[in-house]
């Protein structure tokens, strides 16, 4: 079923504020897809998924390896029984604070704690054009 990322029903942003390990797949340069658990947060007002990570990380390198000039597409998801929600659009890695300050109030709001420190970290900021799921 699709939804409006922008404008998501009440039921699907409830499941996106819920706390789950989601997932991120990214493209490695071959083309095949790399999957790893992640926590996500979901703005729709802003129409964006973010993603904390470390600078060094897999997921990182992935989304800085796509070609010049093109954003890699990337798609986070997650599910509980029946219901589930995958969110879809192109990465950019974001490493100014304030960015950084902001993923990690958004994923210390949703997820219930705050990462420690880390001067390594990034935000995997996914600009979004597709909804789908289930809630």
């Amino acid at each position: 079923m699709s939804h409006d990322v922008l404008n998501p029903t009440p039921e699907y942003l409830a499941f996106w504020r819920e706390r789950h390990v989601c997932t991120l797949t990214t493209p490695r340069p071959d083309g095949t897809p790399h999957v790893v658990p992640v926590g996500v947060t979901y703005d729709p007002e802003a129409g964006l998924a973010r993603v904390i990570s470390n600078k060094h990380s897999k997921k990182v390198r992935n989304v800085l390896a796509a070609q010049p000039g093109r954003a890699a597409r990337v798609a986070v998801c997650q599910m509980e029984g029946r219901r589930w929600a995958t969110l879809e659009g192109h990465a950019t890695i974001r490493t100014d604070e304030a960015s950084v300050a902001e993923a990690v109030a958004r994923y210390a709001e949703r997820y219930g704690r705050t990462p420690s420190p880390n001067p390594d970290r990034v935000v995997i900021e996914i600009a979004l054009d597709r909804a789908m799921g289930r809630a």
